[in-house]
């Protein structure tokens, strides 16, 4: 099977995912974060939800906590590129374990700066390969019950062989955006890839694990989703679009919404800024 990007994909693989961790970075949730974690725990094949508490003042980890995901905290709130770095370490972690214990429970909370000096903590421990990694599904802690409506990109990448499944969502209630992050997110992807997306900023995907460690490292802030795309499609990697029925809360025009929106085309102008010597394959570099 040939893809879109141009690999051709063995659908019989071995070493294709066959299960899912769901990662959740989340920052002040405690109102929402239960609702999600419960959601994304019944869509199929999810065998592990991960929390990133990033420097929440609130009770975000112990809702969390009780509504059965693993939960990692981050003291100080340091983004979310850096949370969903964080996350997808505690699902390697979590592999490590199951293949060096036989499958026991893993701990259900661990932190990600040491509690003391000098102490790092716990290293994973490397066992024989059984099992294929997991895929990861990243999404917001804000989606409450329709984060299970993230099922499709799960499905696109366990049973199509897409490699980065990114989803489309429905216009938002309450979404007061101008555009302006968007369409410079959009044009930078399709200056450096060819490819235009409909929605370049969605941060819901779904991807295998060869993808993410050749995506590595990732843009820091708000720009973590445009660099993933530029460096998923040029590394041949297949990437689609699919239409899932989620929602979440919208941001508006007061002042807060605007101060986000800047630090994301900041974020956003910086991941282009750096991937600038990027141009599709089948451009001329003069043309382009």
């Amino acid at each position: 099977m040939t893809t879109a990007a141009g690999r051709v994909q063995d659908l019989t693989d071995r070493s294709r995912p066959t299960h899912v961790a769901v990662v959740i970075p989340a920052k002040d949730e405690a109102a929402r974060i239960e609702a999600t974690v419960r959601a994304v725990r019944a869509i199929p094949l999810v065998d592990l939800v991960v929390v990133v508490d990033d420097g929440s003042s609130d009770a975000t980890a112990a809702i969390a906590k009780g509504a059965g995901a693993a939960v990692v905290r981050h003291r100080s709130n340091r983004g979310k590129a850096a949370a969903m770095v964080t996350g997808a370490q505690v699902v390697a972690m979590r592999e490590d374990t199951e293949r060096a214990d036989g499958g026991e429970a893993f701990v259900e909370e661990l932190h990600a700066e040491p509690r003391v000096e000098g102490h790092t903590g716990p290293l994973p421990v490397i066992g024989a390969a059984e099992a294929p990694p997991r895929a990861l599904l990243f999404l917001d802690g804000d989606m409450e019950d329709s984060a299970v409506e993230a099922a499709p990109l799960v499905d696109a990448v366990l049973a199509d062989g897409v490699d980065m499944a990114i989803a489309l969502l429905p216009a938002q209630a309450g979404a007061a955006g101008l555009g302006t992050v968007v369409r410079t997110a959009r044009r930078g992807i399709e200056r450096a890839t060819g490819w235009s997306p409909r929605q370049p900023l969605s941060g819901t995907r779904c991807v295998t694990r060869e993808l993410w460690e050749a995506c590595q490292p990732l843009a820091p802030g708000w720009g973590v989703e445009t660099s993933l795309t530029i460096d998923a499609l040029t590394g041949g990697f297949w990437v689609k679009e699919i239409p899932c029925e989620l929602h979440h809360r919208a941001t508006g025009r007061d002042v807060r919404s605007q101060l986000h929106r800047a630090a994301q085309l900041r974020d956003v102008l910086r991941a282009l800024a750096r991937r600038r010597h990027v141009r599709p394959p089948h451009v001329p570099d003069d043309e382009a």
